[in-house]
């Protein structure tokens, strides 16, 4: 039986709040615990937080209760969209805080997560980032922690696979000027292949042609292209690749792995790369579980980018959702300050995604990489392997 979603009306300022669809649950049924989703539901980075948020979603639905203290709640997602800027990303985050939510999913995308974090944290309030992958989001702080690997670890197997892969000896990488997935990633990229070697653009926010970046690798002899961009720019980089006839590997980070990216790459002769956290089939009952959730409604698919594909972040978003039930259960508590408290030492081996546990700075302890192939025939995604750091 499909379950239907309580939204939560919230307004501040003159921010709009998107609110998708599910949960599960009615709206008076008894005590209710709020898990705050701080993600991107519109903006550059709009359809990968859409995506991570389906995978909450899902876990909402399959699990809409939580024992906490002798005593089960309803599990109630209440939603702030950060419209992928980091200029909104603070008021987005109040919004979450006079919510009273006492712990917060999110988000897609290190520099909001980066621009929120000090709102969350005078507040007292947990934060369980899912893929924001930059070093500086759990940096110097007590309160952000996330389950996914980092940039520094991510750029090194990039790098390495360019080299050993495909022989590359010249890499053409181009990031999104200000954006600190992107620029922070192309950096450890950089470093582990030989900035020497690199050759290093930026283009600026509202860039709709990259006829002229795709021109320069060819122009400058590059071997391969790194831009570990939004979808939206994946997309019109691939076009340039095809209308171009640049025969060369097209690597990426985390967030092309997208069915969006699939969309753009089908039916184009292009080598398209990716690096990420999980493959679709690892675990087949849960992806076979989410299929059938996200076929059972139309929205569902609508912000799965119009198919069934299992995304990365989606898993990543349903192991966050896990992440945190089990911190509220061992805390005993619904109280920000003892789920706080609890989660340095906290481990989950249920995950999808593998065990979690969280090291001295709250970044999960991940060790591997996940490497596809976009295949452009049959629009899914190839397994290439795991890759790790030697």
């Amino acid at each position: 039986m499909k379950r239907t979603l309580k939204i939560a009306s919230l307004a501040l300022l003159a921010l709009a709040l998107v609110v998708p669809v599910f949960a599960g649950g009615s709206k008076d049924a008894g005590d209710v615990i709020k898990i705050g989703v701080f993600e991107p539901q519109s903006g550059d980075n709009g359809a990968g937080g859409k995506q991570e948020i389906l995978g909450m979603q899902y876990a909402n639905y399959e699990t809409p209760t939580v024992d906490i203290g002798g005593k089960t709640y309803k599990v109630e997602l209440v939603y702030a969209d950060n419209q992928s800027s980091n200029d909104r990303a603070p008021s987005a985050a109040q919004t979450l805080v006079s919510a009273g939510c006492p712990v917060v999913l999110g988000s897609y995308g290190s520099g909001v997560s980066i621009a929120a974090s000090s709102v969350f944290g005078d507040a007292g309030i947990p934060v369980i980032g899912v893929t924001c992958t930059n070093p500086a989001v759990t940096l110097g702080n007590s309160h952000y922690f996330r389950i996914c690997f980092l940039d520094p670890f991510q750029g090194t197997v990039l790098a390495s696979f360019a080299k050993n892969q495909f022989r590359a000896t010249k890499a053409y990488c181009l990031a999104k000027l200000g954006d600190d997935y992107s620029v922070g990633l192309v950096n450890y990229f950089m470093e582990a292949f030989g900035r020497d070697n690199c050759i290093f653009e930026t283009f600026p926010d509202g860039t709709s042609d990259y006829s002229t970046y795709v021109a320069n690798a060819r122009t400058q002899g590059a071997d391969v292209f790194f831009s570990p961009v939004s979808t939206e720019a994946a997309a019109l980089i691939i076009d340039q690749f095809a209308t171009q006839g640049l025969n060369i590997p097209l690597l990426a980070g985390d967030t092309w792995d997208s069915n969006v990216v699939l969309n753009a790459a089908r039916g184009k002769r292009i080598d398209l790369y990716v690096t990420t956290f999980y493959p679709e089939g690892g675990v087949p009952t849960f992806d076979n579980g989410m299929k059938r959730w996200i076929n059972s409604d139309a929205t569902a698919k609508t912000n799965n980018g119009g198919d069934d594909t299992i995304a990365a972040v989606s898993a990543m978003g349903y192991d966050a959702y896990y992440v945190a039930l089990e911190a509220m259960k061992k805390a005993g508590s619904t109280k920000a300050a003892d789920i706080l408290r609890v989660l340095p030492s906290l481990t989950y081996s249920g995950g999808v995604s593998g065990a979690i546990a969280f090291d001295r700075n709250g970044d999960a302890a991940r060790d591997a990489a996940y490497v596809k192939k976009a295949n452009t025939n049959t629009g899914n995604w190839d397994s290439v392997g795991i890759q790790s750091i030697k």
